[in-house]
């Protein structure tokens, strides 16, 4: 049995306490490991750790924080297979899938902000004759990051990386579902040669340590991705606090698909899209949208595609897996109820809607078939809430203005996905779309440069580029006169 295990100044340790939780491997539901069910003691050690760096770290020059930050990313490169195997192990998600996508992304994010931090500049004026000001870019001191399950490591680092580059210590938890590869993160570091107490990363349940690291006053910024209603809890919490904030939240995303498009791509990046990572995905486009010259064409290329996709162990190497594992039995459960209130609301399931049950040794583990629903209006439970798992939407449109009203009509607004070869079309739609993110004629193509966040009920702030090195640090105006 595993034993994972808090990284608090440099060492694995127990949880203060000395309890654990159990973690289960979804492809098979059996425990696999124990984690250190932490609490508020863990969190003031780990702060009482970092408060002996932490003023070392901030003077700490930015070529040496490059130097160790691009090293953290050499070596998750050089372990890439390890760290693939724990994630797909521990998340459920097709081991192609996380050597392609959630590793190197990690590596990626340690490489990309060890360089930005080298080019991020302040500011200077000049005011004839005699009056000089200047901006100076300050970090915060110590800081939390909260990262999901679903795309474990690459959320993780994706935190991580900008507040250590801008020279705060931090206080990281992974979610306790998927905990494997952070607490490997630990290990990396060291190797790196990151001094001891600059970063913790500590292990258990979101309500006894995740709120803990909320509430202790001496973490002065929270980095936060997960569901709508714990970021309101820390809104409460943190906000009488006069905490800085960046709460990535939910999303109840819309692909608009214009008669006009480029077809065959805009079907093989649509059900990418729609199914990626088992519909695990904030970004997926869980409300498909098609305008009705081309709605009957699209259902049935569409669910013939959907149809042939493999359903399999995820660390299978036989099998060629299109759908992994979904990540809890308690996730599971809640996807399988929201297809059945679709049912309820009228909606007619066209391929999809059941458990897959495989051959032992993974008779109990948590699978179902990739799922495609229509017949329901934008206004429906399943239309409006969040069900992040494989099971998307049909809704037709005759013109793009009812696109983007329907496009528009919950209370999310992440991102938008728009499929049309149409300037008039593409210009009306991307700019009228009440989202954070807009992608045209493509999917998911993230450039580290630019700001990622959604507007309405998907949170507030803005991750990725200066943005996140902005957000880790506070501005100090200094004027002067000669």
């Amino acid at each position: 049995m595993l034993e994972i295990k808090n990284f608090i100044n440099g060492k694995y340790q127990a949880a203060a306490g000395g309890s654990t939780i159990p973690d289960f491997d979804p492809s098979k539901g059996e425990i696999y490991a124990t984690i250190a069910d932490s609490d508020e003691a863990d969190v003031d050690i780990a702060v009482q750790a970092a408060k002996k760096v932490q003023k070392e770290w901030a003077s700490t020059s930015v070529d040496t924080r490059f130097r160790i930050l691009n090293k953290i990313a050499v070596i998750i490169t050089d372990r890439l297979e390890q760290l693939a195997q724990a994630e797909s192990l521990d998340n459920g998600k097709p081991l192609w899938l996380a050597r392609q996508v959630d590793i190197p992304r990690a590596a990626s994010n340690f490489e990309f902000f060890a360089t930005a931090i080298k080019h991020f500049s302040s500011e200077s004026y000049f005011d004839a004759p005699s009056t000089y000001s200047h901006t100076l870019r300050q970090p915060i001191g110590i800081v939390g990051c909260i990262s999901p399950w679903n795309l474990p490591l690459y959320l993780f680092t994706w935190k991580i990386a900008p507040a250590l580059a801008a020279g705060n210590c931090v206080i990281a938890k992974p979610s306790e579902i998927t905990p494997y590869t952070a607490s490997l993160l630990g290990e990396i570091c060291n190797e790196a040669g990151l001094p001891e107490g600059v970063l913790s990363i500590l292990q258990g349940a979101g309500p006894k340590v995740g709120n803990a690291i909320v509430a202790h006053p001496e973490i002065k910024a929270l980095s936060f991705t997960g569901g709508t209603a714990t970021g309101r809890h820390i809104i409460r919490t943190a906000g009488p606090m006069f905490k800085k904030l960046s709460l990535e939240l939910g999303g109840k995303n819309a692909a608009i698909i214009m008669d006009d498009c480029n077809y065959e791509k805009m079907i093989r990046e649509t059900v990418r899209s729609g199914f990626a990572n088992q519909g695990q995905i904030c970004l997926c486009t869980s409300r498909l949208l098609i305008q009705d010259t081309i709605y009957e064409r699209f259902r049935e290329d569409f669910v013939q595609a959907v149809s042939s996709m493999k359903v399999g162990p995820p660390l299978e190497s036989s099998y060629k897996v299109d759908q992994g594992a979904i990540v809890s039995k308690a996730h599971y459960e809640k996807i399988l109820k929201a297809i059945d209130t679709a049912r309820e609301e009228g909606g007619k399931i066209l391929t999809g809607g059941h458990p897959v049950i495989l051959d032992p040794p993974y008779g109990n583990g948590y699978y179902i078939r990739p799922t495609v629903i229509e017949g329901l209006g934008p206004h429906t439970k399943t239309n409006q809430e969040e069900i992040f798992g494989p099971v998307v939407t049909l809704q037709k449109f005759s013109a793009k203005d009812e696109a983007i009203e329907l496009a528009n009509a919950t209370d999310y607004g992440l991102d938008t996905v728009i499929w049309s070869s149409d300037a008039g079309n593409i210009n009306y739609l991307s700019s009228n779309a009440q989202s954070g993110i807009v992608w045209v004629n493509c999917w998911l193509v993230r450039d580290l440069r630019t700001p990622f966040g959604g507007v309405k009920q998907s949170g507030i702030g803005r991750e990725g580029g200066w943005e996140a090195l902005r957000f880790f640090t506070e501005s100090k105006s200094i004027t002067q006169q000669f």
